[in-house]
């Protein structure tokens, strides 16, 4: 009996523990307040306008080819609606029509960059409204580029046009990147990264788009939620072939076809557990973030991910295909081609992968199950890895910071971006590479990248206007 007790006792005090870590976690954290207006009706009626001046300029980017008509249009209109940058930055351009600027500092050995992209998609689908109509309905303007990125790049031209009419001068040099290609993983900004390198040119920190302000991303938080991205998943491609005559043991020659052996190979790999699965450091830092305003239950959970994270890594692939994609490598087969009548059957293997070092083991095990099946591995294009930024950096803790003043209303938190962005050749030269736009969405308009509808709110607009004067304003770290 005195077993059974101190047992009980035992167990009692652990629960205890588990729960005034949770209480200790949510007391000690920042409380939302209200939302707050940053400037007047008629200032977010003059942004808007300006806004859709640039969302009427149909800079489409196309793979393999490029008219410079609509893009030289957008220059010509950025450059009117922007004088006082455009006198006080040095331009340069890289590529077609990749724009960096640079506005000295009191400090020009110190650097920081403002990133987005003025190339958009095509406006396919149907519309409620014209695509590039730039136009207000009800509270929000619409046209593609809206959110996916025009609003985050005048926001950022309007900033500095504003606090360079009130004479500011700030700390560090401010850079201001926009490709023109990022929609096609083009070369503008790895371009401007080599010019970069041969000068020593280093950033201490970058805030480019990825994160945004949006939903909840876990049910029960009942304030919108600021994500900024600290990484984005590597990327990394082999071509797979099956050719006539590689027959495996087990099967019979007239059986062992290029397409059937092909077909086997890929259920072997999907059934597989050759790709790890972790809670890497970006991803707890998420749950840990997010911890004191969730349902006291996943507080408890995410104030002891030493103890919960285990059933946590498993159970989020399941709960959420999303969140599900951040604990480990992603495979996927694209682009099968090829019949029995060729004698050959290629398919192509895409991954999408946390980590760098995790992947090369898995690639290792996946060569192994080709072999197995005497598939041919050759490397295909575009394999790139990428660096995470440092959450104990400094400007980490300032980007929430400037969020908690100009959004009090939101919470903010880490995460991973399942998508790329020219951010993440910023990784070379910046300890800090951030994808966070500030700009606030409903669900519907963060669905609405790359497809039909696209808008956001000109309360949202303007919003996004003062955070980046708040920013470079305060920006002394």
């Amino acid at each position: 009996m005195k077993i059974l007790i101190a047992f009980i006792c035992a167990v009692a005090v652990f629960a205890a523990v588990l729960i005034l870590r949770a209480v200790a976690v949510r007391a000690k954290a920042r409380k939302p307040g209200a939302e707050k207006q940053h400037v007047s009706a008629e200032k977010q009626a003059e942004y808007a306008a300006r806004l859709g001046e640039m969302i009427r300029c149909e800079t489409v980017s196309v793979r393999g080819s490029y008219d410079d008509t609509e893009f030289a249009r957008l220059r010509e209109t950025v450059t009117s609606l922007f004088p006082k940058v455009h006198e006080a930055a040095e331009k340069m351009i890289f590529g077609d029509d990749c724009w960096v600027y640079k506005i000295s500092g009191k400090d020009e050995t110190r650097n920081i960059m403002l990133m987005s992209h003025h190339d958009v998609v095509a406006a396919k689908g149907e519309w409620e409204h014209p695509g590039f109509c730039g136009e207000v309905f009800g509270n929000e303007i619409w046209g593609r580029g809206t959110v996916d990125t025009k609003t985050s790049l005048f926001a950022e031209f309007q900033a500095l046009e504003e606090l360079l009419s009130e004479g500011f001068l700030p700390e560090t040099n401010v850079w201001l990147a926009s490709s023109h290609n990022e929609e096609i993983f083009g070369d503008g900004i790895p371009l401007a990264v080599e010019y970069f390198k041969k000068q020593g040119i280093g950033f201490e920190s970058v805030l480019d788009e990825g994160g945004g302000i949006i939903e909840p991303p876990l049910d029960g938080i009942r304030h919108k939620c600021a994500m900024v991205a600290v990484h984005e998943k590597c990327r990394h491609t082999l071509i797979c072939t099956a050719r006539q005559g590689k027959v495996r043991n087990s099967l019979a020659a007239n059986t062992d076809t290029p397409v059937s052996v092909m077909a086997d190979f890929i259920n072997e790999v999907n059934k597989s557990r050759i790709f790890r699965r972790r809670l890497y450091p970006e991803v707890r830092a998420m749950f840990e973030q997010l911890s004191p305003y969730s349902p006291f239950a996943y507080s408890i959970v995410f104030a002891n991910l030493w103890l919960f994270g285990p059933i946590v890594k498993t159970v989020m692939p399941k709960i959420n295909p999303m969140a599900g994609a951040m604990v480990g490598t992603n495979c996927y087969f694209t682009e099968i081609n090829g019949s029995n009548a060729e004698k050959s059957c290629t398919a192509k293997a895409y991954f999408r992968a946390m980590s760098a070092e995790d992947l090369e083991k898995e690639l290792s095990d996946f060569r192994r199950i080709a072999e197995k099946y005497g598939i041919e591995i050759t490397e295909g294009e575009g394999n790139e890895s990428y660096v995470p930024a440092d959450m104990s950096h400094k400007n980490f803790s300032y980007t929430r910071e400037c969020i908690a003043e100009i959004f009090p209303h939101t919470v903010s938190a880490a995460y991973v971006l399942a998508a790329g962005t020219d951010a993440r050749h910023m990784t070379e030269v910046s300890p800090c590479a951030l994808r966070f736009a500030p700009i606030e969405m409903t669900a519907q308009q963060f669905n609405s990248v790359h497809n039909e509808n696209e808008n956001i709110a000109v309360t949202s607009v303007a919003n996004a206007v003062a955070f980046y004067k708040y920013y470079l304003k305060n920006y002394k770290t």
